[in-house]
C-alpha cells in the first residue's frame, strides 16, 4: 500500500471557500474514481492556509490508472476550473509505510478496504 499526501497552500482567507466548493463538488466526482480517502485537512498551526489531502492506493499501478482516469473526466476538470484561483502552490509526496507502522483504518484488498 501507499498513500499520496497532497499539499495545497491557497491564497490567505480561502480555506473556507475552497472546501465547501470540494464539499459541495469535487468529493463526489473524486472520492468513487480514487476510492480510499484517507483523510482531508486544513492547517491551524504552522504553515498556514494549506490543506492537505491523502488518498490510499494499492501501489503505483492502481494510482496512475485512478488518477488517470480522474484526469480524463469532464465534471473533474469542470470543478478544477473553479478551483484554481484558490491555488498557490501545490506538493505532492508518495509516502511508504514502515513495516511496524499501523495503517490508520485503511487496509488494502484489491483497491478497496478490508473489514
Amino acid at each position: 500500500m501507499i498513500v499520496e499526501e497532497r499539499i495545497y497552500t491557497l491564497r490567505p482567507g480561502k480555506v473556507p471557500e475552497f472546501l465547501a466548493l470540494y464539499e459541495r463538488e469535487g468529493m463526489a466526482i473524486q472520492r468513487p474514481i480514487l476510492g480510499t480517502m484517507v483523510g482531508y485537512f486544513f492547517t491551524e498551526v504552522g504553515p498556514l492556509n494549506q490543506v492537505i489531502h491523502m488518498w490510499a492506493y494499492k501501489d503505483m499501478v492502481d494510482r496512475a490508472k485512478r488518477r488517470a482516469k480522474l484526469v480524463k473526466n469532464k465534471k473533474w476538470q469542470a470543478y478544477l476550473a473553479k478551483g484554481r484561483d484558490f491555488l498557490v502552490t501545490q506538493e505532492n509526496k508518495i509516502l511508504n509505510p514502515a513495516s511496524f507502522s499501523p495503517t490508520p483504518g485503511v487496509l488494502l484488498k484489491n483497491g478497496k478496504k478490508k473489514k
